[in-house]
């Protein structure tokens, strides 16, 4: 059974973040920014002018004390122990920001928005020392990788999803997850036709991979990304390149949200089908994360990775059709509305997912046994 935290918001609440001491930061429309004491009592409240929608919150990870968040195309930093007003404004966006992300040392903001462009905000110089500008459409989530200040990932409306280096101006790698997909349907039906099972004709029709939301395991090598299709996709990072070791339907509508617990394989997924979702991928990651030479061979010859490869499709090819019979949630929320934000703190010890939605309050679930 939820808790819902009321009285703040007057309208949607669309994102959340919380800090290590279990205070909450809730942004909404019309420039809303409220924060929360771990019992859900407001302590905090500030309208930003203009009245741009708060569309990102995010807690300093060097100092809990410090919060950034995003307004129309402004980067705000705020103090909640003096919550008055930005201690700290950042115009650097063209267009409305969509999320940010801080790097473990926090001397770089990344912030993605509408036009697709990513502005990489050098906070100890106080300018701006990258601008990315690979993806065609609305650039939907950032997030740089733990234990590696300098590598970023990013998701967009175009279906990329990208790997950067900053030292460079261009993607180190990148994949257009409906060319993706439907590379994954061909191969399955050339299969179907190689041991002469009989065709059937799909009358399903499937939403476009619009990927809108990335979340990086605490090791940094995994990460995970929804999409509008309703799948969520997990991938590796190796070296400069990427592999996907796991794609499932989660979803029966477009995954909004999805979000790694702290030190876990445990993703929780957050739909357009009012449900939230938690899963364990550790089963699927964690017997590769074994094996050290994967990880020490920068250029390692393609022939000898073909074999591994192919059982890796196997793998993905009997989680491909909905709906997914053998990969299944440890926990189904019935929510019931769609979801705009997902996050999780602890709590005076008990861990709690949050949820922001269409409506004006946030929902907090347990999460015992985990």
């Amino acid at each position: 059974m939820a808790v819902k935290w009321t009285g703040g918001h007057y309208s949607s609440v669309l994102c959340l973040d919380a800090n290590k001491e279990g205070l909450v930061a809730s942004g909404g429309e019309e420039g809303d920014l409220i924060i929360w004491s771990p019992e859900g009592n407001q302590v905090g409240q500030i309208e930003f002018q203009g009245f741009d929608d708060v569309t990102c919150v995010r807690f300093s990870p060097t100092c809990p004390n410090k919060l950034y968040a995003s307004h129309g195309e402004i980067i705000s930093i705020l103090d909640v122990r003096s919550f008055t007003g930005s201690t700290e404004d950042f115009h650097v966006n063209e267009e409305e920001v969509n999320c940010l992300s801080l790097n473990e040392t926090e001397n770089l903001l990344a912030s993605a928005d509408d036009s697709g462009t990513i502005k990489i905000l050098d906070l100890v110089n106080k300018r701006v020392s990258r601008s990315l500008r690979k993806h065609s459409n609305i650039c939907s989530s950032v997030a740089f990788r733990p234990h590696r200040p300098q590598s970023l990932l990013s998701c967009g409306l175009d279906m990329q999803v990208m790997l950067w280096n900053l030292q460079k101006a261009r993607p180190l790698w990148m994949v257009n997850l409906q060319e993706q997909e439907d590379k994954q349907e061909e191969e399955q039906e050339e299969e179907t036709v190689k041991i002469g099972e009989p065709e059937q004709a799909s009358s399903q029709l499937s939403n476009p991979a619009l990927a809108h939301s990335l979340s990086v395991a605490s090791c940094g090598r995994v990460f995970s990304c929804g999409a509008e299709d309703g799948k969520i996709r997990i991938f590796r990072v190796l070296g400069v390149t990427c592999e996907q070791e796991l794609g499932f339907k989660g979803h029966t509508l477009g995954v909004s949200q999805v979000y790694f617990l702290p030190d876990s394989y445990l993703l929780l997924s957050g739909g357009n089908d009012g449900k939230v979702k938690l899963w364990d991928v550790s089963s699927k990651v964690e017997r590769k994360q074994r094996n050290p030479v994967k990880f020490t061979y920068r250029k390692k010859p393609k022939t000898p990775t073909y074999p591994k490869p192919k059982e890796k499709e196997n793998v993905l090819e009997t989680n491909e059709p909905p709906p997914c019979t053998d990969f299944l949630p440890k926990l189904t929320l019935e929510h019931g509305d769609k979801v705009n934000w997902l996050s999780y703190s602890k709590m005076k010890g008990s861990g709690k997912i949050l949820i922001a939605d269409q409506s004006s309050s946030i929902s907090v679930y347990p999460l015992s046994g985990f």
